[in-house]
């Protein structure tokens, strides 16, 4: 068994949010043999360079954490980009990860794999027993190809690829864009323009009433490797062949107007907060039920307002404004 300094690890998309901080994990913990690749010098949706690069770089374990990602509006405007990048790059990677002789693979999901109107808190269960949400149905079906590819791959080879299905992600390396990113980075890239332009308002699609919950994204990589890092026999009790994935989620939910109202309170914007309730809200609420992985030892560290102003710290100090979430 090798140790810890000989283990090859790729990580797929560490410029990413996630992969980023799966990244700084894997670092902390000791891991000094992890490989990376960059958009330009690897093209996951090509699958001859995927092939190429497994049979050279001899990878002993992968977190598959790249992906094509973005909020309401991005997922509305491209979702033919968002269904075949994600279905390309999660086909071509576990498929020539399981021809080089991969055992390991981590495959990081998303919680809007499941149904709009999902009873709460979400068990990993209640996947595939409703319809979607229609604003980001090509995204979260693509996912669980995902999830069900890895799923196939252990049961016809024997493989060892477990899923995780992440709550809403924010932190350091997120994509600030004002339209194309998630619901945290996205408010506070126009709260802190508003008030950096000395703005009175800031208007927010949506209702406001919407609950969402948020895990901050350093608790993720944590989560993600103690996941992957579970003995096989551990994490088969708490799945089965055909429900592997386990939630990972902060436990609690606010609505978007609290969220709002904290960003603002973090950045210091005093003007006024409107909603456009002409603009579509998304599912009514999405709380996962972190059961299993809290049986399995595992409970998050940072809270909403620290990791806030953490997000906001980094916010100020970087010049990132990425769309993709890839392996650029």
């Amino acid at each position: 068994m090798k140790n810890i300094s000989q283990k090859r690890i790729y990580v797929a998309g560490h410029r990413g949010l996630v992969g980023s901080a799966i990244l700084r994990a894997l670092t902390k913990k000791g891991h000094t043999n992890i490989i990376t690749r960059t958009h330009t010098e690897l093209e996951l949706t090509n699958q001859k360079q995927v092939r190429d690069f497994f049979a050279s770089e001899k990878i002993d374990e992968i977190y598959l954490a790249a992906a094509r990602v973005g909020g309401i509006h991005a997922n509305n405007t491209y979702p033919a980009e968002f269904i075949y990048d994600n279905m390309m790059v999660q086909a071509n990677v576990i498929h020539e990860a399981w021809r080089s002789g991969v055992k390991k693979l981590l495959f990081l999901g998303s919680s809007c794999i499941y149904p709009r109107l999902s009873a709460q808190p979400i068990k990993e269960e209640y996947l595939m027993t409703g319809s979607l949400e229609p604003t980001n149905e090509p995204y979260a079906m693509a996912k669980i190809a995902g999830i069900k590819m890895c799923e196939s791959y252990n049961r016809q080879y024997g493989t060892d690829y477990r899923s995780v299905m992440p709550t809403n992600l924010f932190g350091p390396g997120d994509n600030y864009h004002a339209e194309n990113s998630h619901v945290i980075p996205a408010l506070i890239r126009r709260f802190h323009d508003a008030k950096m332009n000395d703005t009175d308002r800031v208007t927010i699609w949506g209702s406001g009433t919407p609950r969402r919950e948020f895990l901050y994204v350093d608790d993720m990589a944590d989560a993600s490797v103690y996941v992957m890092e579970m003995i096989q026999e551990r994490y088969k009790e708490y799945t089965t062949p055909s429900l592997s994935h386990i939630n990972v989620g902060a436990g609690n939910d606010v609505t978007i107007s609290d969220v709002a109202k904290m960003i603002a309170s973090v950045i210091g914007y005093q003007g006024k907060i409107e909603f456009d309730t002409s603009k579509p809200d998304g599912t009514p609420r999405k709380l996962m039920d972190g059961s299993k992985l809290s049986e399995l030892g595992w409970t998050p560290k940072v809270t909403l307002l620290e990791g806030l102003a953490k997000t906001y710290r980094d916010f100020t100090t970087s010049t990132m404004c990425q769309q993709w979430e890839t392996a650029a």
